[in-house]
């Protein structure tokens, strides 16, 4: 038995987990449900991961979530993990689910959409649907369809009311916006962060200053194979999801962790960092990506003198 940030966790497989002095700690060896067992309830407050997607691509490990049998264990198993991911979510959390589609036959399986539904079907809240826009997508030999240039990326909470800080990844404002005398005219009084309310009527006639309200497309270039992973997040997403998700020490988590990049987005911007990944190829690679940023994140003081290192089962 052990500590990670004061929360009392059991340990089987102690070979295979980093401990990083500071805020990031990575379980890596392990399957994300096993993992997730055993962290306390209500400790998390924003996830964002990419889950493998379905049988595109085999990692190498035991009981990899991607190489189920059939599209619908794939889900079903998706289903199973998240409600531990709901278990050790706060009540005002929120999830960042990124997820892409498959083929088969020639068939447009439509995984992405199908995992949302159960995942709603299951007592999540699906707050928003994100088409993340690729401006150079992968070559495609299709001649008889168009280019896949998209993903999904999905915000799930446990209720209505959460946390969503907008004013955190708004968009520039457009020069005719900007033009405009009555910028700012209604927004004299700071805006309710909670379930996405604002403390300004909805007919407003001003623009805020800090930006436009994020929309749902967003067009970021990808990240295709650098150093030692084959899909790297491109570090925009997570940014985005962990600045509108959570506050300055607040622990994110990504139960899919792979090269850190979520990790590494969330200690740059003073959270802390819980990763979990079944494969552990890529854990020295996540380990360099997160721990320059260790001593940019401030401390909660519930575990300092207590976690610098596990050095055996049941400790």
């Amino acid at each position: 038995m052990g500590l990670i940030f004061g929360l009392a966790v059991t340990l089987t497989m102690t070979d295979e987990l980093t401990i990083l002095d500071g805020n990031a700690r990575l379980i890596y060896g392990q399957d994300a449900e096993t993992s997730l067992r055993s962290i306390d309830t209500g400790s998390v407050q924003v996830v964002c991961t990419s889950p493998p997607y379905y049988n595109l691509r085999d990692y190498g490990a035991d009981g990899q979530l991607g190489r189920a049998a059939t599209p619908q264990q794939y889900i079903e198993n998706l289903v199973a993990l998240f409600r531990e991911v709901r278990r050790v979510l706060r009540d005002d959390g929120s999830v960042w689910i990124n997820i892409g589609d498959s083929y088969a036959s020639k068939n447009l399986m439509g995984i992405p959409w199908r995992v949302a539904l159960a995942l709603q079907a299951d007592g999540w809240w699906l707050r928003n649907d994100i088409i993340w826009h690729k401006p150079n997508p992968m070559p495609s030999s299709a001649q008889d369809r168009c280019t896949i240039a998209h993903e999904y990326l999905f915000l799930l909470t446990k209720s209505a009311s959460y946390y969503y800080d907008a004013d955190a990844i708004r968009e520039p404002l457009a020069e005719s916006t900007l033009a405009d005398k009555r910028l700012g005219a209604v927004h004299d009084e700071p805006r309710e962060r909670y379930g996405g309310q604002a403390s300004c009527p909805s007919s407003f006639a001003g623009a805020n200053p800090l930006g436009a309200n994020r929309r749902t497309v967003w067009t970021i270039t990808p990240n295709y194979y650098q150093g030692d992973h084959f899909a790297v997040f491109p570090e925009q997403i997570p940014e985005r999801c962990i600045l509108a998700g959570s506050r300055p020490g607040d622990l994110a988590l990504d139960p899919f962790s792979g090269s850190g990049t979520t990790g590494k987005m969330a200690m740059k911007h003073g959270r802390r960092y819980l990763g979990l990944d079944i494969n552990t190829d890529y854990l020295e690679l996540a380990s360099r990506r997160v721990d320059p940023y260790q001593s940019d994140t401030p401390s909660t003081g519930e575990d300092e003198g207590q976690m610098a290192l596990f050095t055996g089962v049941d400790e």
